[in-house]
């Protein structure tokens, strides 16, 4: 187990890991890191000590950088490549209307899933609410 810290009493979770970094294989991991890390937003500090300790403990890691533009501005907005959801044949990821940032993560997420087709989708309303395309899917219980 590797433990990320998170960001205490800033959100509801401390952090969504899967809006952070996600596992695609056997020793691989993809994070998703900001452009430019404001040391003062605990959540880049967050995300670049969460960083630092995979590579400690000697996982591959491969970046995907934030957005530099987005459609949304709201400070809220949930704008990450790595709340992608995985299914039969497919990586279903967020584009949010940066064509360099957006073209990186497809690029980056069909490497580490070369047998699955990535499909891109704009997931504004997801991201205003607070979360992405992952979050939505999650599994509900049989009743």
């Amino acid at each position: 187990m590797i433990w990320s810290g998170g960001v205490w009493g800033e959100d509801i979770t401390d952090y969504h890991i899967d809006s952070l970094a996600r596992f695609t294989g056997a020793g691989r991991v993809l994070i998703n890191l900001p452009n430019r890390p404001d040391m003062h937003d605990p959540f880049h500090v967050a995300a670049l000590e969460t960083h630092d300790a995979l590579i400690a403990a000697g996982l591959k890691v491969g970046v995907i950088p934030e957005p530099h533009y987005r459609r949304v501005k709201s400070i809220d907005f949930v704008a990450s490549y790595a709340n992608y959801y995985v299914c039969n044949g497919a990586v279903i990821s967020a584009q949010f209307g940066d064509p360099k940032t957006d073209a990186i993560a497809a690029e980056t997420l069909s490497r580490h899933y070369p047998d699955r087709e990535v499909i891109t989708l704009n997931v504004d309303p997801l991201g205003e609410l607070g979360g992405g395309i992952h979050c939505a899917t999650q599994q509900m219980p049989k009743v």
